[in-house]
């Protein structure tokens, strides 16, 4: 770890835990970012990431998400978020992992829907803007939940597949037809927006060390609860007891995996800006699905 890292992180937990502290540093890898594993001289441990490369705004943005999700005490989460830097970086709570338990899917299940129905509030939006990955997602407050949807996440995905030249034809007349239809595939029961944790696949919850589930690399926004079951949805891996068990706690009302379709592509979107045209035939095909 470089000198200027270790003496940033160090400061933060000064103020985190009162005291100044040695510190036991493991790597752990890297991917997006780089990775560690941090032991403090009273034993805590404590999970830290850094990119120099990270926009200014990406760190604090996803601890902002952190403590969102961390306040109606649903699922558990990593706490004490804690942004800095230079070089930018996220400390937070480390969590042991080990199996999930008899009853993960179940508690999974119902402790989403615990955290939608505790967070339902009247705008749609996020105190500040965030990242899906490395994408922007822009988050500002609006009222109106198909303005938000059209505005704020499908045309700057449509935007910025453009700008790269990573469309085609196809691609642009379908996303411009979904734009045109969204007011009647929205169509729905009038709910209030939900806080999400906004990318929510199988590789963002984990089993901690009693096998209970938790929720990391949120994407937080306030929305309506079909956009969060969407991005379960694309890629699966939570089982049909999951969804059973939310519906125990809140039930889905009305064509929900319809409403969630628009989502899905959404996410699709995203994945080929950030990965690449190897993305575009999936989109395409949920776009046709669509509209």
């Amino acid at each position: 770890m470089r000198e200027e890292l270790r003496s940033a992180v160090a400061g933060a937990l000064e103020v985190l835990t009162g005291a100044r502290t040695t510190l036991e540093i493991s790597p752990r890898g890297g991917g997006l970012h780089e990775t560690w594993l941090l032991t403090d001289q009273a034993g805590r441990r404590w999970f830290l990431k850094s990119s120099a490369s990270a926009p200014s705004d990406q760190f604090p943005s996803e601890a902002e998400g952190l403590a969102a999700l961390a306040d109606p005490d649903a699922l558990r989460v990593p706490r004490h978020p804690t942004a800095g830097g230079p070089p930018p970086f996220l400390l937070m709570e480390a969590i042991g992992t080990g199996p999930r338990g008899p009853r993960f899917a179940e508690r999974l299940g119902r402790g989403l829907a615990e955290l939608h129905r505790r967070t339902t509030g009247s705008r749609y939006g996020f105190p500040c803007d965030n990242y899906l990955g490395a994408t922007p997602q822009p988050n500002g407050w609006l009222d109106d939940w198909e303005t938000f949807v059209r505005e704020r996440r499908l045309r700057p995905q449509l935007e910025q597949v453009r700008r790269a030249g990573l469309g085609d034809e196809e691609l642009d007349r379908l996303g411009d037809r979904l734009i045109e239809r969204l007011e009647s595939l929205l169509a729905g029961p009038d709910e209030p927006p939900c806080l999400l944790h906004g990318d929510l696949w199988s590789g963002n919850v984990l089993a901690d060390e009693a096998g209970e589930p938790v929720l990391v690399d949120p994407a937080c926004w306030h929305g309506r609860r079909e956009a969060e079951l969407g991005m379960m949805l694309l890629f699966g891996g939570f089982s049909a007891r999951c969804y059973d068990a939310y519906d125990e706690v809140w039930p889905l009302e009305g064509d929900w995996r319809r409403r969630a379709q628009v989502f899905v592509v959404y996410h699709l979107l995203n994945h080929v800006n950030l990965f690449g045209r190897g993305y575009r035939d999936s989109c395409v095909q949920a776009l046709r699905r669509l509209v």
